[in-house]
């Protein structure tokens, strides 16, 4: 009772600081707002025993990120935000299921249904003139809110402008970390069991936004991952361009000019590679998902209510196939080893002779699904010149570096320890052995098929490396 008392006052308390300047945009307003981000901290966060925080005090500090004008109100505000939701998750497993030793325990999920939330209650009824509405009060996003963002960002990306580049560009960066960092923290522990169960995931926040997007006369879900890519892409040759790094030299991005703002310029670095892991990591939880729902519907678990959509690797490919500007980048900054594989894999088969078909049956991969397999489409001279004309020979040598770097990251926990003498005995049966010497056979392919090809950067890379390995191994 008496903590009931106490969180409803210091709720009236703390919101009435906010009270006279809430509409206002003045030094004094900024300082109460200021002061009502530092009173949310001290009675939840500062104290062991904290009080948590009430919706209308979230709603608020949410409020301050979405129209902040600087950068003192909407860093404090994201970092607050996320604090909060650390200390106070809305889905987290219970304790019982903590202190359960055995890995067959059943996944037991607490959600605190009263929790606060960036997203409406309903994704489903969404209205471009509410999410208008919500948009200039600072409120929740909707599924259409969430795609006006990500197309918010894509055309600051696009642009590449730095003169464009203002608090309210690096305002909407931080709100789409925010959002990401949600629709992750509700999606996790739902994966945490052994076995995948996807009444939990269709039920997550994710799946909610996708379903709603997919089933909109409005949206345009292949729009929405070109835009995803576009922002992931194009951040990173904007931050990139404070790097000393010599490959970031070679864009065309043009430096920051003086007109642009000491303080966005400060911050954007970071906040522009934070901005393209987070897209990283929506495009991976989707992929992820849709590979559940693919598992979920080989055993008969979907139903017609959890529709159809177009898995969303098939959309990137699509995109790095018709769009070469974004290829090499999208490979760079792209670094999620299992799927950059699968992606670079599904892209050289798209050229040449098509793996064996994976059924309903048979969620397996086959041996000439990978990329030793793909490596083996480089074995003859024929077969060399007839990719090298669809795809060209520098598009090759990136495809092929860097999916040898996934690999190795992958395989690195799997094959015998470089220079161990136990691994000697069979090292011709370890089949990172057969993927150097496939590689490099590869690169020897596409040498006698163009006597002057240049091998890039990359490419000399990965050869040193496969050429390393094999000296350590023999």
């Amino acid at each position: 009772m008496e903590n009931s008392i106490g969180r409803g006052g210091i709720e009236e308390n703390i919101l009435a600081i906010l009270d006279a300047s809430e509409t206002k945009e003045t030094r004094d307003a900024n300082d109460d707002r200021i002061a009502f981000l530092e009173a949310v901290r001290a009675a939840s966060i500062v104290p062991e025993s904290g009080i948590p925080p009430t919706n209308k005090m979230c709603a608020a500090v949410f409020r301050i990120l979405r129209v902040g004008k600087s950068l003192e109100l909407i860093m404090p505000s994201f970092q607050l935000l996320n604090e909060l939701d650390k200390r106070y998750p809305r889905l987290y497993l219970s304790s019982s299921d903590r202190s359960k030793s055995s890995s067959s325990a059943p996944l037991e999920l607490v959600l605190v249904k009263e929790a606060w939330l960036p997203f409406v209650a309903d994704l489903g009824t969404s209205s471009s003139e509410k999410e208008v509405a919500d948009k200039n009060l600072g409120g929740p996003f909707d599924s259409s809110g969430f795609h006006l963002l990500i197309q918010d960002l894509a055309k600051v990306a696009r642009d590449a402008n730095f003169k464009t580049l203002d608090t309210k560009s690096l305002g909407s960066m931080l709100v789409f970390q925010y959002l990401l960092n949600v629709l992750e923290g509700d999606m996790l522990p739902r994966k945490s069991g052994e076995t995948m169960n996807w009444t939990l995931l269709r039920e997550s926040l994710l799946n909610m936004v996708l379903i709603s997007l997919q089933g909109s006369r409005k949206l345009n879900y292949k729009v929405l991952v070109r835009d995803c890519l576009t922002v992931m892409c194009g951040l990173y040759q904007i931050q990139s361009t404070f790097s000393n790094d010599p490959t970031y030299l070679e864009t065309s991005v043009v430096k920051p000019s003086d007109n642009c703002d000491p303080a966005v310029a400060v911050a954007l670095p970071e906040i522009g590679n934070n901005t393209c892991i987070a897209m990283q990591k929506l495009l991976t939880l989707i992929m992820e998902l849709d590979m559940s729902k693919k598992e979920a519907d080989m055993q008969g678990y979907t139903t017609r209510a959890d529709g159809v959509r177009t898995p969303l690797i098939e959309l990137i490919l699509d995109e790095l196939t018709y769009n070469d500007e974004i290829l090499c980048p999208f490979l760079q900054v792209f670094n999620d080893p299992k799927w950059k594989l699968e992606i670079i894999l599904q892209y050289i088969w798209k050229y040449t002779s098509k793996p064996p078909v994976r059924t309903r049956r048979s969620n397996g991969s086959t041996d000439d699904a990978t990329l030793s397999g793909a490596l083996k489409c480089f074995s003859s001279t024929t077969s060399t010149k007839s990719i090298i004309k669809k795809i060209g020979i520098e598009v090759i040598q990136l495809l092929l570096a860097h999916a040898f770097k996934a690999h190795l990251f992958l395989s690195s926990g799997k094959c015998p320890a470089l220079g161990d003498p136990d691994s000697k005995e069979d090292v011709r049966d370890n089949p990172l052995v057969e993927i150097c010497e496939n590689m490099i056979s590869a690169f020897n392919s596409l040498r006698r098929v163009d006597e002057n090809m240049e091998v890039l950067s990359f490419g000399k890379e990965a050869l040193f490396t496969a050429a390393t390995i094999l000296s350590t191994m023999s």
